[in-house]
């Protein structure tokens, strides 16, 4: 009887030592933010809110009056431009839109915005922007973003501007 009395007292105390607890601490990490579409705006933003954020934000690129050649002030807005291009959108389609002051005939007006318009695109494509992606389009003097009779007004709507879409 004192063997099966031994025996099942070291089965019990094999049993409850083997039940022990481990005590775990779960640390959460504040960095981490837990709730689902938190993450970076690049991460989950899509390719159509992508598009209307760069549509709003990309920067234009201004002329001098009567000339199409680019500046070489806006050398830079073509470079960034083209990387977001390249990068962000490499898949997307661009319109480039050459746009005029007022001075001029419709038609004259008409044929420079084109003119400036492919300026930019050959400028795009310089950078590594794929042609076949890039259209252009004039608007002339019908797009003014200013109205005002002033020289600041006109060299506001000698421009290219970039609109992007799937």
């Amino acid at each position: 009887m004192k063997k099966i009395l031994l025996t099942s007292i070291a089965a019990f105390a094999v049993i409850i030592s083997g039940c022990s607890t481990k005590s775990t601490t779960v640390e959460s990490d504040s960095s981490v933010d837990s709730k689902p579409g938190s993450g970076s705006s690049d991460t989950f933003e899509s390719i159509d809110s992508k598009i209307n954020r760069l549509n709003d934000t990309l920067n234009k690129v201004y002329f001098d009056f009567d000339k199409f050649n680019i500046r070489s002030d806006m050398q830079s807005v073509i470079q960034d431009n083209a990387n977001i291009f390249n990068t962000e959108v490499s898949g997307v389609s661009i319109t480039v839109e050459g746009n005029c002051d007022e001075w001029g005939t419709d038609e004259y007006n008409q044929a420079l915005g084109l003119k400036r318009a492919k300026a930019v695109k050959e400028a795009l494509v310089s950078q590594g922007v794929n042609a076949d992606r890039i259209s252009i389009k004039s608007y002339g003097e019908t797009n003014p973003v200013c109205t005002e009779k002033t020289k600041a007004c006109d060299a506001q709507n000698r421009r290219a501007e970039f609109k992007l879409a799937k």
